[in-house]
């Protein structure tokens, strides 16, 4: 069985002894009763932080959600000293007005390994569509953003371009009032951000990663 789908069936054997509803557990953890039922199915994962409150929820151990240690994964990675693995929302499309984590925008969650100090701020990752950032970037990679409304010339910015629902990636340039987003593959042309064609920053790149088939 799929580790997310034991998980899925721990909590829902949980909520049943405890005499739970879905919409009650739901209530408790301060979110909709569709996530829950998602986390139950195994269809959506339930990062970190979630199954700290489930285990608090619960008086169970977090361990008591996970198969045997013997029965984990063998791909599982224990960092050495100085790293630490991070959980990251993966986003999907943006909803208009909505801060970029809410529930409704994350598609999953991805766990990356950081060199201590962890960046601060709110990270999440985004995956790259298409080869505008190629060599650097390629297509398919996940890059993981910091959420902040400014960056530097020649930094890669997660940039939401008009009323797009995705945000692009590209190196910013500022050019008096203008803002230039730049590809990194010399076959695109240049996006230019003004008046007509408005767009925001909504983070900075700090690190990608290319799963290799």
């Amino acid at each position: 069985m799929e580790l997310s789908k034991f998980i899925g069936q721990k909590i829902r054997n949980f909520r049943e002894q405890r005499g739970l509803s879905v919409e009650q557990l739901a209530d408790k953890l301060d979110t909709t009763r569709a996530t829950v039922t998602r986390y139950e199915l195994g269809s959506r994962k339930a990062n970190q932080d979630v199954l700290f409150k489930l285990a608090e929820i619960f008086n169970v151990n977090v361990d008591d959600f996970f198969p045997t240690r013997e029965k984990k994964p063998s791909n599982v990675i224990y960092p050495k000293e100085g790293l630490e693995v991070v959980s990251i929302p993966i986003i999907g499309e943006i909803a208009c007005g909505d801060p970029i984590t809410a529930e409704e925008n994350i598609e999953g969650y991805t766990d990356e390994i950081f060199e201590k100090p962890i960046p601060s701020g709110n990270l999440f990752g985004l995956r790259c569509k298409g080869d505008s950032m190629e060599p650097t970037i390629p297509n398919g990679a996940l890059a993981i953003i910091r959420e902040q409304p400014e960056v530097e010339d020649g930094e890669i910015a997660a940039v939401l371009v008009d009323d797009d629902s995705e945000a692009t990636l590209k190196r910013v340039k500022h050019q008096g009032n203008l803002v230039m987003l730049m590809p990194d593959n010399k076959t695109y042309d240049p996006i230019i951000l003004d008046e007509e064609h408005p767009g925001r920053i909504v983070g900075k790149l700090v690190k990608y990663s290319v799963t290799m088939e």
